[in-house]
């Protein structure tokens, strides 16, 4: 048992961050970084632009609709393709979600 012992999650973790920590502390040392950061290093980046505040905010209004379409069909095919095919009533409850899904989809998109 204590052979094992760096493979019990707490040990594993603690390893993985101090390597991580490490090499995190090497490569900074080894950046062609300046030490004194420039001056504009906590100005926001907007596409290599002068971020004024004045830039177009995009409207999400049509990306949710859509979000949520593509993560309703994609919970439905895990959930259909999750199926067990031996056990009885499994067709009726894919069934019965598939339906689910369907009128969730229409209502989102009902509008």
């Amino acid at each position: 048992m204590p052979e094992k012992i760096f493979l019990t999650p707490p040990v594993a973790f603690i390893v993985v961050l101090l390597v991580i920590a490490s090499l995190s502390y090497l490569f900074s040392k080894l950046s062609f970084r300046d030490p004194k950061h420039g001056k504009d290093e906590r100005k926001p980046y907007a596409c290599g632009e002068d971020f004024d505040g004045s830039m177009i905010q995009p409207d999400y209004s049509q990306f949710f609709p859509f979000a949520f379409f593509f993560t309703i069909l994609h919970v439905v095919a895990l959930m259909i393709t999750t199926v067990p095919a031996g056990v009885s009533g499994t067709l009726a409850m894919a069934v019965i979600y598939i339906i689910s899904a369907v009128v969730g989809l229409f209502i989102l998109l009902g509008k």
